[in-house]
């Protein structure tokens, strides 16, 4: 079907943003643009947890709630509310979480101020167990999402991906189903009329 008249893709096609893959850090997020085609990235929000220019990139999607909770995951964890989600399609059978405090474990590697992923899980359990860790303050993930030497800097030239910032409050706890929307709308007025594009760009 011949998609020159349809106005959204239209004006996503000419919309003039660049992001330089160069500014990217971790605890900044990746907001996929409205029509990329991977499943595993639709309108998806990946938080970076690290990434070394030319090298590679790590990260999960934080917008991606599975049906599961971490008790219906977990034998032994006896705690109702605690989302498991979709981090990635890369090793989705492995377990991973993103903490609201990075003082509270030591093992814990830092993405930015008051936020850190990975360490002990049963040290994480163990908090949660006595009331340290609140649901709130947690986000677990089955799989990751990473990029090899270059992958991700073409995606970002290609215009796959939007570099954004959340706060932590919004990444631990923001509402998955306007997660991208709300993502795409912090960064300015062309990007509140790229939210509103339907998924299907040959929708008017």
């Amino acid at each position: 079907m011949d998609n020159s008249g349809n106005i959204e893709n239209d004006f996503f096609h000419k919309l003039a943003f660049n992001f330089d893959a160069s500014s990217l850090k971790p605890g900044d997020v990746l907001i996929s643009e409205p029509f990329l085609p991977d499943p595993n990235f639709s309108r998806s929000v990946v938080l970076i947890t690290e990434y070394s220019p030319k090298d590679s990139a790590f990260g999960f999607i934080i917008n991606k709630p599975s049906e599961l909770e971490m008790s219906d995951v977990i034998d032994s964890f006896h705690h109702e509310g605690f989302t498991f989600h979709v981090g990635g399609p890369v090793n989705p059978e492995t377990l991973f979480f993103v903490l609201g405090d990075n003082n509270i474990l030591a093992d814990a590697q830092k993405i930015r101020d008051g936020l850190s992923w990975s360490g002990d899980f049963e040290a994480v359990k163990g908090l949660i167990d006595i009331g340290k860790i609140h649901k709130e303050e947690i986000k677990f993930f089955g799989g990751y999402s990473s990029w090899g030497a270059d992958q991700l800097e073409d995606e970002i030239k290609a215009k796959s991906w939007i570099i954004g910032k959340l706060s932590n409050h919004d990444i631990l706890n923001g509402n998955h189903e306007i997660l991208w929307k709300k993502s795409l709308e912090h960064l300015g007025s062309k990007f509140t009329i790229m939210s509103n594009f339907p998924e299907d760009p040959n929708l008017n």
